[in-house]
């Protein structure tokens, strides 16, 4: 989460200040944090990063207001000659995919700088999630020669002087001198060869995602054109960082033009065209507990900055947190006004009890973190690469149409506790986690072909088999029920250090030590030793 402060001009330029307006204002779902004397303080939720910058907050202020009600438009000029970024295929392990555009006409003062570098920060902070999944470069157009090549090179070979440095250095000397090379070095662990931007000139223009060429990267009050580069692994991402960006800059009164970014194929970027999502009333009604009219949402959904006619609803392209009709109803509710929903009390007759499911996982998971184990809880989905690392095969299960790079439904809860350990081998040790969740395997015994099932997991770093086994060993006994243990294989599990579970004599799980080759495709540095079986022999006998 972050904190904008708008001038109280700017908002006084659409409507009075009064009690009643603020009040308003915290009902748009950017709620206010802080009144000060010459300007108002707002908090960004993680659903909202089109609103981290001034332009997108002033944006949701005026549709929600009724002064600029509706989807915004934006003219966006072609691509002129030479506005391309060729991406290398050198990248293709190691940071894959660039959205790139370019802005005219700008008059930047110090303000505008300011306003330019808390969005840029604030983006890698939240939707980069600290740069890992997003880095983005903004440079003065005038001190670039296009076109642009997206490369990788090995770090003897990358030499230019970082921002704000005052010598030339290589990529493994800004990553261990320069504090921010140090500070995000750990995003580029492990690679032979490093992403860099090029202009035609040989110029290097980055070192993403660390930092800029202080030659050709650092804007001033003479930049009136930019160029802009989020480079990263998830495209749609990219895109939609991009047009949050591109929006911000042309509400600062700046010219949109797109570029053309040559893989094997050619993608433009950026595209503001919205997305067209089909919305049901009676499903709106039914979620809300309203009685809502087709004209109703006709007046409702623009007071979001949407467009609406005859059951579709154009979304912005800026919009991020869009990913299902039910995102679109939440927005409706926020136009309709919370405090005008009455709280109904069901007509049903019951008396609640919690489930023996419920029971179990709670005993469970208080007996592990008596133990010092940490609590994981992670999602439902991996990505494409993790099924590869995984060797999935054909028995993965896909979802369609998913609007982020995690696909595949989890088969086990290994894979994201790997993802976990990858994530945090430069934190302390020892890391002791364990996770109780749902696992999805293909099934023509299940109606809609997919069995789900009850799994728990308790992994430790550094750890070996037989610190493992006393755990289970003391877990069982406190849970009260027993187990047996042979020997067995695993395709991640070290041979001779791997054992079978069973459990009222039935094979439930595994126990061993993950073995080196899989630890290395994970990029994690300390042994793991892993635990996980099916609760559901568990849940049959209590």
């Amino acid at each position: 989460m972050a904190t904008i402060k708008v001038a109280k001009t700017e908002l006084e330029k659409y409507t009075p200040l009064t009690p009643q307006a603020y009040a308003t204002m915290n009902l748009m779902g950017i709620p206010i944090e802080a009144v000060h004397d010459q300007e108002v303080e707002y908090e960004v939720l993680p659903n909202r990063p089109d609103t981290l910058s001034v332009q997108g907050y002033l944006r949701a202020f005026k549709a929600y207001f009724g002064k600029e009600p509706g989807l915004k438009k934006y003219t966006v000029k072609k691509p002129e000659k030479d506005f391309v970024v060729r991406v290398d295929s050198s990248l293709k392990n190691i940071r894959p995919y660039t959205a790139c555009a370019i802005i005219k006409n700008l008059a930047f003062n110090d303000a505008k700088i300011k306003e330019m570098i808390d969005m840029q920060e604030k983006l890698h902070t939240t939707v980069g999630r600290n740069r890992k999944k997003l880095a983005i470069g903004i440079y003065p157009l005038e001190k670039i020669s296009l076109p642009i090549t997206f490369e990788a090179r090995k770090p003897k070979d990358i030499r230019f002087i970082p921002l704000e440095s005052e010598r030339e250095m290589n990529g493994l000397e800004i990553l261990q001198r320069h504090p921010t090379g140090r500070e995000y070095a750990s995003l580029l662990d492990g690679l032979e060869k490093y992403p860099v931007f090029v202009d035609n000139k040989g110029k290097i223009l980055s070192l993403p995602p660390i930092i800029n060429s202080h030659e050709t990267g650092k804007v001033t009050y003479q930049t009136s054109e930019i160029f802009i580069e989020c480079s990263g692994f998830d495209f749609s991402i990219l895109k939609k960082a991009l047009n949050i960006l591109v929006t911000m800059f042309a509400d600062m009164g700046g010219t949109i033009y797109q570029m053309e970014v040559v893989y094997d194929n050619k993608v433009i970027t950026p595209d503001l065209s919205p997305e067209k999502v089909k919305l049901s009333l009676e499903h709106t009604n039914k979620l809300l507990g309203l009685n809502l009219k087709e004209k109703d949402l006709e007046t409702l959904l623009p007071r979001m900055g949407y467009d609406y006619a005859k059951g579709t609803v154009m979304v912005p392209a800026w919009r991020v947190d869009i990913l299902h009709e039910v995102d679109i109803i939440e927005d409706i509710a926020i136009a309709y006004g919370y405090d005008r929903l009455i709280p109904q009390i069901p007509k049903v007759a019951t008396i609640g009890e919690e489930s023996e499911e419920s029971k179990l996982t709670r005993k469970l998971a208080s007996i592990l973190v008596g133990l010092g184990l940490l609590e994981a809880s992670t999602y439902h989905l991996i990505k494409e690469e993790e099924a590869k690392r995984a060797k999935l095969g054909e028995e993965k299960v896909e979802t369609e149409n998913s609007k982020t790079e995690y696909k595949i439904l989890r088969p086990n809860l290994l894979i994201p506790a790997l993802r976990i350990f990858s994530e945090n081998k430069d934190n302390e040790y020892p890391q002791k986690i364990f996770e109780i969740g749902t696992v999805f395997k293909k099934s023509k015994l299940s109606e809609t072909g997919i069995a789900e099932s009850e799994h728990l997991l308790i992994a430790c770093s550094p750890s070996n088999f037989t610190d493992l086994k006393q755990i289970l060993d003391y877990l069982s006994k406190m849970a009260g029920f027993s187990y047996a243990l042979k020997e067995g294989t695993h395709q991640d599990l070290i041979e001779g250090r791997t054992g079978v579970i069973s459990i009222h004599g039935k094979e439930t799980g595994f126990i061993g030590e993950v073995h080196p080759e899989t630890l290395q495709d994970w990029n994690i540095k300390m042994p793991v030793t892993v635990i996980e079986f099916s609760l559901r022999e568990l849940l049959s006998k209590s």
